[in-house]
């Protein structure tokens, strides 16, 4: 490699002259709208204090007069979230980065309650008293990024004009992975302060078509020993070919960044995304790396609810199964089903939907699988099995309060239980083997009350945080603590989130009776 390098060296070296080139300072700025601007003498009075203490040219923030200021920046407008625009204003910025990095991908969640954290992160509102809010900003796209949700995370980023290095560098990683950095490394051509990164000056430099530059900028950073041993081996490869022909296959890092993921790619061996942290499976939803990595990717972000249904199903649905067994037997289960629900035949839709719920079950999909399907299972006779998962799949989908209304007069004690969660009422005495039952009907048994930590956060200003706190409570609860499991839904109900304190309770329950949570 040394060797290697040091040709390279000797042919980018007629290029430094082009780093010679400064920028305009200042005083020429001032020199231009002098000579286009009208000079007004005006005499001084001796009695007219100082205003200035210096001469120095003030320091000028620009921003669009519409734009809010980066802490608030949100996608979500308060009338969509039905949050107040105070959502974080009396809480501590630390507490809530320090509330909002616990919630990672470990915690013990259900699809309601990823969607509450969701709204949460992508709401705007403003930022807490007495700080700008960058951090927090910076930390709501963080985990947006980590828990699969690029491209809302990046169409976040793009509200904010412009960039500091912090939230280039940020911005640059979301970019890599949607494919659009092109336009991220014009405005790095312009403002090379943008990054202190090297490996993304280089590749942007590529990416314009100044290799020279690129090379410049490899040399001084391997000379200065200002990038890792796998950065300098993967950009050697990239920008020599001949060099790269003759070396080993590279051993994959086991977290890669999305630059390193790129490189990888461009030196012809790309990385399998099914093993890589969740943000890179975003890159196989194109199909550009066959169905089966489309497929797996699919599901990856579906159960994360990263993605929606229709999204999951415009994959299973792509073509016909190639293989068998493994995810080509959900494939085709799937397939299968969603013929037998068009024909309309009762038989076949009885053996259909019994094939495929233990597929989808063992996936982790039983609720998108529910949203897609639950509406057309409904009035079919059924057999008696069959129907019993297709009031499962009604209590799991967006229509679960209509279909508890008929599933109420249920002869099965478990659909009883869950459809009187389901409107709102307090479930019977009997628990009927349902999971959770104690805390279900705790949570629903009087006035919803939140416990006495957190009640009065709300009208402090502080109902996001209280919000994280109870999303925190809640995965305790669901991994078998039935006070905080209680007290968490109670909650939900208390701060005017009644609906998700449903979809929570009747998924957690179904979920875990079925062996289908993760």
């Amino acid at each position: 490699m040394q060797t290697r390098l040091a040709s390279l060296i000797l042919c980018a070296g007629g290029f430094a002259a082009a780093a010679q080139e400064s920028p305009l300072s200042a005083i020429d700025w001032l020199a231009v709208q002098r000579d286009v601007a009208p000079v007004v003498a005006l005499e001084p009075q001796v009695s007219e204090e100082p205003i200035a203490q210096s001469a120095a040219v003030p320091t000028v923030d620009v921003q669009p007069l519409d734009a809010p200021d980066i802490g608030g920046v949100g996608l979500l407008p308060s009338s969509v979230t039905g949050f107040p625009p105070s959502l974080w204003q009396g809480s501590s910025e630390d507490r809530l980065i320090t509330s909002i990095r616990s919630l990672n991908r470990t915690t013990a969640l259900v699809p309601a309650v990823e969607s509450l954290l969701h709204t949460l992160l992508l709401a705007e509102a403003a930022p807490p008293n007495g700080s700008s809010g960058e951090a927090l900003f910076r930390a709501r796209v963080q985990t947006l990024y980590d828990l699969g949700l690029v491209a809302p995370a990046e169409a976040l980023m793009e509200r904010v004009g412009e960039l500091s290095p912090d939230h280039f560098d940020l911005a640059f990683n979301l970019a890599l992975l949607t494919g659009t950095d092109e336009a991220l490394c014009a405005r790095l051509s312009e403002q090379a302060n943008l990054s202190r990164d090297l490996p993304t000056r280089i590749w942007c430099a590529t990416r314009s078509g100044e290799f020279p530059l690129a090379m410049t900028i490899y040399q001084t950073g391997v000379a200065l020993d200002q990038m890792s041993e796998l950065d300098a081996e993967l950009l050697l490869r990239f920008l020599d070919p001949e060099y790269a022909e003759g070396g080993q296959p590279l051993r994959i890092p086991v977290r890669p960044t999305p630059l390193q993921f790129r490189l990888f790619e461009a030196i012809g061996e790309a990385l399998p995304t099914a093993r890589l942290p969740l943000p890179f499976a975003v890159v196989e939803l194109s199909g550009d790396s066959g169905w089966r990595a489309q497929l797996q990717a699919a599901e990856r972000l579906a159960r994360a609810g990263a993605i929606d249904g229709n999204q999951l199903l415009g994959a299973y649905t792509k073509q016909m199964r190639a293989a068998s067994g493994g995810i080509w037997d959900r494939v085709d289960a799937l397939q299968r089903f969603e013929t037998a629900l068009t024909t309309g035949d009762p038989t076949a839709v009885s053996s259909s939907v019994q094939a495929v719920w233990p597929q989808m079950r063992s996936a982790g999909l039983l609720v998108p699988f529910a949203n897609l399907f639950a509406t057309r299972l409904q009035g079919l006779p059924l057999a008696e099995r069959s129907q019993k998962l297709a009031g499962y799949a009604a209590l799991l989908s967006d229509e679960y309060e209509a279909a508890a209304s008929h599933l109420s007069t249920s002869d099965d004690p478990q659909l009883v239980y869950l459809s009187a969660i389901a409107q709102g009422q307090t479930p019977p005495t009997q628990s009927a083997d349902v999971a959770h039952a104690d805390a279900l009907r705790q949570a629903w048994s009087g006035a919803p009350n939140a416990p006495t930590g957190i009640a009065d956060w709300p009208s402090d200003n502080r109902l996001g945080e209280a919000l994280l706190a109870t999303i925190s409570q809640f995965a305790t609860g669901a991994d078998g603590n039935t006070q905080a499991l209680a007290e968490a839904l109670s909650s939900l109900r208390a701060f005017g989130l009644e609906d998700t304190a449903r979809r929570a309770a009747l998924q957690l329950a179904i979920l875990d009776m079925e062996g289908a949570r993760r």
